[in-house]
């Protein structure tokens, strides 16, 4: 490599370019040549004006567009004639180029503060579309900007969120991929890597970059890179086994048919500047003879590099000099293919922006439609700049217009590198992407697009695997938003989407399901006539009622037998009848609960257990007070005959009864929906309304009970035939023991239990009661009649009392 020497003691060495020339960028310069001539014959397009043109290599190099747009702001440089003479300063009127974006930025540095306006075919960074600092820029080629929005479209529409991301180290692919970047970002789109390189890197820094790639597990790499740029990383990926990667290019490579011929990316897609034909183009480009090449030094060199001959006399003994058998038919360069003219219709667009402009300032139509021009007015570079703002106007289909920062309608069309079935490659025109329409309505595939290794299924590239809904995501610490474990939703939760990032908590009334993606009416629990335990409890409380019922039946019919009157038979037959009261409340404990049967359950309860409870009382005086009256000089049966033992039972069963009135009147129980107990059902149970009123129910009876049962512990040594003292003892004994094990039982059964542990104390206590104060009875009325005489009775009586 040959170093400059910057001692600043002699002048510097001429510019020169190195390298042969492009091809492809001949084509442009020969196609902007042809819209000058095509519109110097034209009859509507500043008719009798001749536009005039020069045409400057700057080989891809900066300094070299930097010293070409130095030329062209002072107007040193004649004017190459075009058949005409022409009139004017040389100074230009405005220049169209440069392809890429760093040397136009660097001409822009130069000739923006002049006013001389710049159109460019071919530089693409989003960054020249800021007016403050390239005001006099414009393009027919759209901006990077809508490139970058279209690719991170591209790639969130097929699914992709886990991708590489590689670019040019220039203005074109660093502002380019910065764009994307931040579109990508948008689109919820994350990047592996992003890696950078140029041309004139060192070749390790590209074996880098191809080693990275290598080693990804990004499936999809979008490279925002220069051909120029990508010829040189796709012979390094070339050079080692690569694993198959799925590549989104950027149009500046994408759509270059000397591309194609690396395998390697088969299956790739991008965004390319829309096909365009225009009519003699190809023609012109091919009318080239070595007589007029020899009038070009560009000619020259190219008609040279590509036959590999010398025009005129060889320099050396062993060139080949061209004789004129070379046929430009024949020859397959870009500069010959015109079955892709893309940017090529840029230049063509931009030549024609600038005549327009033009024709607006020197031509005006008259009323007979004819147009006069004034070919010598002069024309500044300014009024060129103004019109150029303007300019709408439509060529081969195409429509021209530019906005407010010089820049078109952003349209593209989507190519897919597809195989032959010759093996070769070829771009197949796939979708379009129209940035002037609705986010929604932008990409349209049109065609079945052929992925790499020659599949029709999309390929698959994600940091993790979908969540599906019942599942919710969770950053794994340290990683990109899109490296991800699926989560399953909490108790209550759900997601009902695929990718949830967060949970959705049920409404109160709801629960998830199984598989957590769906909020579901939670089931209605209460204590059903329908259920097991509803039938068991119900087959007891009315088997417990049917057995009261019976018993007094028996009574009844033996009404006038020694047992049953010497056992106060009203009593007897009042406390059977509260007994099948108190088995038959416990029904109102079973079923949904209403209004009417919340009121209904606890005050039946209450009174029917106090009507049982005052019965028993009843009989336990009466025992006491007979064996009282049996002392000499004892009156006192008199003071507790029938009247005063109904009025007993009445006068305890009213104090209930008021209770139960003041309770329902203050704050009666009511149904409520229990959420809290579970958290997947719902239990319909009864609110008590007032825990006083509740408690007071339960205080009451067992108050009653507790007197019952000292007053019976007091006759328990009495004689036994007519004393039921120790049974009465040991049923109260029961009955407390029942009643204080429910008071805990209660308080901690959930649900539907609790209601059945208040029924299970209530049949329990009820059925004790019925087998010690009735069974042994009727055992002696059925089974044993001959114990049932008075004179048994007295005369076990008389035995206990002496002995």
């Amino acid at each position: 490599m040959h170093t400059m020497d910057h001692s600043y003691t002699s002048m510097p060495e001429p510019l020169q370019c190195t390298g042969s020339m492009d091809s492809r960028e001949l084509r442009f310069s020969r196609a902007m040549i042809f819209a000058v001539e095509e519109i110097n014959n034209s009859s509507y397009l500043l008719p009798g004006v001749t536009l005039g043109y020069q045409v400057h290599d700057s080989c891809n190099s900066v300094p070299m567009a930097v010293k070409v747009a130095f030329q062209l702001a002072n107007g040193l440089d004649p004017m190459f004639d075009t058949g005409e003479q022409c009139s004017g300063s040389a100074t230009v009127t405005a220049i169209i180029g440069e392809s890429a974006s760093t040397p136009t930025i660097s001409m822009l540095r130069i000739i923006g503060p002049l006013g001389i306006p710049q159109v460019s075919h071919s530089s693409t960074c989003a960054c020249l579309s800021d007016k403050k600092q390239y005001p006099t820029f414009f393009r027919t080629i759209p901006s990077d900007q809508f490139q970058a929005a279209a690719l991170a479209h591209l790639i969130r529409h097929f699914g992709w969120t886990w991708i590489g991301a590689v670019r040019s180290d220039s203005d074109y692919g660093n502002n380019g991929m910065a764009a994307f970047l931040q579109a990508a970002q948008e689109e919820g789109i994350c990047v592996e890597y992003s890696e950078a390189f140029s041309l004139t890197n060192p070749l390790s820094r590209v074996q880098r970059v191809a080693d990275v790639i290598r080693s990804s597990t990004a499936w999809v790499v979008v490279a925002f890179v220069s051909s120029w740029d990508m010829r040189i990383l796709l012979r390094e990926m070339d050079r080692l086994p690569s694993p198959p990667r799925q590549w989104i290019g950027s149009e500046s490579w994408v759509t270059e048919p000397d591309m194609l011929r690396f395998g390697l990316c088969a299956g790739a897609i991008g965004f390319g500047i829309k096909r365009s034909v225009i009519p003699g183009l190809r023609d012109f480009l091919l009318d080239l003879s070595p007589q007029k090449v020899s009038n070009s030094p560009m000619l020259t060199e190219f008609w040279e590099g590509a036959f590999g001959c010398r025009l005129g006399k060889g320099v050396g003994v062993e060139e080949k000099v061209c004789d004129g058998s070379e046929d430009i038919q024949q020859l397959q360069v870009p500069y010959t293919d015109t079955s892709q003219l893309r940017v090529t219709n840029m230049v063509y667009k931009a030549v024609y922006a600038i005549a327009h402009a033009i024709h607006s300032i020197v031509c005006e139509e008259r009323e007979n439609s004819t147009v006069n021009c004034d070919k010598n007015l002069h024309v500044k570079q300014t009024q060129v700049l103004e019109r150029l703002r303007r300019v709408n106007f439509s060529r081969n289909g195409y429509q021209v217009s530019f906005d407010a920062n010089g820049d078109p309608v952003a349209t593209y069309e989507l190519v897919n590198w597809q195989r032959r079935e010759s093996g070769k490659m070829k771009f197949v025109t796939v979708g379009r992407y129209d940035a002037s329409l609705a986010p929604d309505q932008r990409l349209d595939i049109e065609k079945e697009i052929t992925w790499v290794k020659n599949s029709t299924q999309v390929p698959v590239s994600v940091c993790s695997e979908s969540c599906p809904p019942g599942t919710r995501k969770a950053i794994r610490k340290g990683k990109p938003v899109c490296c991800y474990d699926c989560i399953q939703c909490g108790e209550g939760e759900i997601s009902n989407n695929t990718d949830s990032s967060d949970c959705l908590i049920c409404p109160e009334e709801y629960w998830p399901n199984a598989e957590r993606d769906r909020c579901i009416l939670k089931p209605v629990e209460f204590l059903s006539f329908h259920e097991v335990l509803g039938i068991i409890l119900t087959a007891c409380s009315v088997g417990g009622a049917c057995l009261a019922i019976a018993t007094a039946t028996i009574f009844y019919r033996h009404r006038t037998s020694a047992i049953v009157r010497a056992n106060n038979s009203e009593l007897s037959f009042l406390l059977l009848f509260s007994l099948t009261l108190c088995f038959l409340c416990s029904l109102t404990f079973i079923g949904r609960p209403s209004e009417w049967s919340c009121m209904l359950r606890h005050t039946a309860f209450g009174i029917t257990f106090v009507l049982c409870i005052s019965c028993v009382l009843g009989k336990t005086i009466v025992v006491l007070m007979a064996f009282r009256a049996t002392l000499p000089g004892s009156n006192v049966m008199k003071w507790f005959g029938p009247p005063q033992q109904r009025l007993t039972v009445v006068s305890f069963t009213f104090v209930q009864a008021l209770i139960c009135t003041l309770w329902l009147v203050l704050s009666p129980p009511f149904p409520i929906k229990n959420l809290t107990t579970y958290k997947e059902k719902i239990i319909l149970e009864c609110d008590v309304g007032s825990a006083i009123g509740f408690w007071a129910v339960l205080g009451y009876i067992g108050l009653l009970a507790l007197l019952c049962f000292v007053l019976a512990f007091l006759a328990r040594k009495l004689p036994d035939n007519f004393n039921e003292a120790k049974f009465i003892t040991f049923s109260m004994l029961i009955f407390c023991a029942v009643w204080i094990t429910f008071i805990p039982a209660y308080v901690s059964s959930p649900g539907k239990f609790t209601v059945a542990v208040e029924i299970f104390a209530i049949i329990t206590s009820s059925f004790w009661l019925f087998f010690l104060l009735f069974v042994p009875k009727c055992f002696i009325i059925l089974f044993r009649p001959e114990k049932n005489t008075k004179k048994h009775l007295m005369e076990k009586t008389s035995n206990d009392i002496r002995y």
